[in-house]
């Protein structure tokens, strides 16, 4: 990936397709994908338009049984325990996939947490961080064999607008000298797009592509750890917590773009890249504001990918992909 690849395709999709427009002419039969966050939200929407495709869904979940109940009544599709904030736990849930299936066409790292109270977990580590690449991160790369196995695997990583908040904050990447919960945010969503980059530069010799996105405004379980008088602030909903925000999408909207990543013709052959609105994203620049899109190059640099990947391998101990 070049940044003069960064640039929109011309994709028949649009900010406003559903999901299942996305999937409407794919047959994914035969296919596994393991969707992480895929009994809420985005993820749901994601696990429900992909088993309606064909595909057989592993959808590795924090609570399994909020997630069953959930996905009742979906077909193919298996939950398993998982908390990404526990590195433990993403192993035990890699090893189990890896013991029921002998490929992985698809990874959706959709799961995320947004502007929490600060939290610190493993060895200290900060919570956004932690649970959005960290986990993440582990995951993949424990699942590599999988989707190597796979001969043409796509890894779509959610990441955000939130990413032009901040760049990895190398000095402090855990906050230890002050703590701002959306700062936390924004460079772990720098850090999922970056994860995307460097992904892809080790895996596409192996038919591994990976891309990372910007979902869109939404409002869904994300948000639940804002209080409602900050969401009313924002001008994201009313005092009755009803969507009021401008360009918000609903929740089948916002999976769309993850879903064209996944099966789109138009990124055979690509990768590396950020993606918004169900097309390749533009390169914006550091004054225009969030909510015009496009993608920083800070999050998009090869440079800063390779020393986020090595920074990843040192904290988790993962079994490096081979360069």
């Amino acid at each position: 990936m070049t940044i003069t690849d960064q640039q929109p395709l011309g994709s028949p999709f649009s900010a406003a397709t559903p999901a299942e427009d996305i999937v409407a002419d794919c047959d994914l039969s035969g296919m596994t994908a393991v969707v992480t966050g895929g009994y809420s939200g985005l993820g749901l929407e994601t696990a429900r338009a992909l088993t309606a495709a064909g595909a057989r869904v592993i959808v590795p979940a924090r609570r399994p049984h909020v997630a069953r109940a959930a996905l009742q009544g979906v077909k193919d599709c298996e939950v398993i325990p998982m908390d990404l904030a526990d590195l433990a736990s993403v192993r035990s849930a890699a090893a189990h996939i890896c013991d029921s299936a002998d490929r992985l066409d698809l990874l959706m790292a959709i799961a995320g947490i947004m502007a929490t109270p600060e939290r610190r977990v493993g060895p200290g580590w900060e919570g956004q961080f932690t649970a959005n690449h960290f986990g993440h991160f582990t995951l993949a790369c424990e699942l590599y064999p999988l989707l190597d196995a796979a001969g043409g695997a796509r890894v779509i990583v959610n990441s955000s607008a939130g990413h032009t908040l901040t760049g990895i904050r190398w000095h402090d990447p855990h906050f230890r000298a002050g703590y701002d919960k959306w700062l936390a945010y924004g460079q772990s969503k720098t850090a999922n797009a970056l994860f995307a980059v460097h992904l892809d530069a080790l895996g596409h010799n192996d038919g591994v592509r990976a891309f990372a996105l910007h979902p869109g405004k939404i409002i869904t379980g994300l948000q639940r750890e804002m209080a409602l008088q900050e969401q009313i602030d924002r001008g994201w909903v009313d005092e009755h917590g009803n969507v009021i925000g401008v360009d918000f999408k609903t929740p089948s909207q916002g999976a769309a773009t993850g879903l064209w990543a996944a099966t789109s013709p138009l990124l055979d052959g690509r990768g590396g890249l950020y993606l918004e609105d169900c097309d390749i994203a533009r390169v914006s620049t550091p004054d225009q504001p969030m909510d015009d899109g496009g993608v920083r190059t800070y999050a998009i640099d090869p440079d800063e990918a390779a020393r986020l990947w090595d920074l990843s391998v040192a904290a988790t101990g993962v079994t490096a992909i081979p360069r």
